[in-house]
């Protein structure tokens, strides 16, 4: 059990293990989309150069296979949780699809991006909503002539909105990580950074997830299961 005292900020971290629980194919397992692809040929900033029109069918794919994926009972906890606590909760995400809003989670923090939104390639025009098929037709352009893009965090580019995300970890008082392997900098260090700027030093940190996380001897205790078993049941929030 999870125990959140009444003053206490949380800070959520999820990865592509709660998604996976939807459906939703993860890059780096068995079976995954990176055994199918290389990360040179659809996600660098590299590949969008020399090749954007496959890199926008490999996005236009995933956006067809998110459109019909259903948040599971992992992200409909932590939605009732966030309605729970309000400002002390603090959603952060490694994955780009929409389903922690379609369970109604209202504040989401997509660090690598969202699949369902784009940009341009070469303005400082702000993503927008996006849910294009890009399979037979030509790419779109932005009024200043760049390509619209993806937004998604490629390989060799930095994560969004890392300030706020940090500040906000390192003043949390508990730490959750959902369904990440532990591997992928720089969300691999936040159980780490957790709880910093607290008198203590350091929040109590918890990981759930299938398997043991790569950073595991950072964490102060493992849920090992289903995260959509697990989510809904083991928070308890102290009045």
């Amino acid at each position: 059990m999870i125990v959140i005292g009444p003053r206490e900020r949380v800070f959520v971290l999820t990865g592509a293990g709660i998604s996976a629980e939807s459906g939703l194919v993860t890059f780096r397992d068995m079976g995954g989309l990176w055994r199918q692809w290389r990360p040179e040929e659809v996600a660098t900033p590299e590949a969008w150069e020399r090749d954007p029109k496959l890199v926008w069918e490999f996005y236009s794919e995933r956006r067809q296979t998110a459109a019909h994926a259903q948040p599971n009972p992992a992200h409909c906890g932590l939605a009732k949780l966030e309605a729970s606590l309000g400002e002390r909760f603090f959603l952060c995400t490694q994955n780009v699809d929409p389903l922690h809003e379609r369970a109604g989670s209202k504040r989401v923090l997509h660090m690598h991006g969202e699949l369902m939104k784009s940009r341009c390639d070469r303005c400082p025009r702000p993503p927008f909503p996006d849910e294009q098929l890009y399979l037979s037709m030509d790419l779109p352009r932005c009024s200043c002539g760049g390509l619209i893009r993806p937004h998604i965090c490629w390989f060799g580019e930095i994560p969004y909105d890392l300030d706020p995300a940090i500040e906000w970890l390192e003043n949390s008082d508990v730490f959750v990580s959902i369904g990440t392997s532990g591997t992928v900098q720089p969300a691999a260090r936040f159980a780490q950074w957790a709880g910093r700027r607290r008198p203590a030093g350091k929040a109590r940190t918890f990981y759930v997830g299938m398997e043991e996380p790569e950073n595991n001897w950072l964490f102060d205790e493992l849920f090992l299961g289903k995260a959509g078993e697990l989510v809904p049941k083991i928070f308890r929030v102290e009045a």
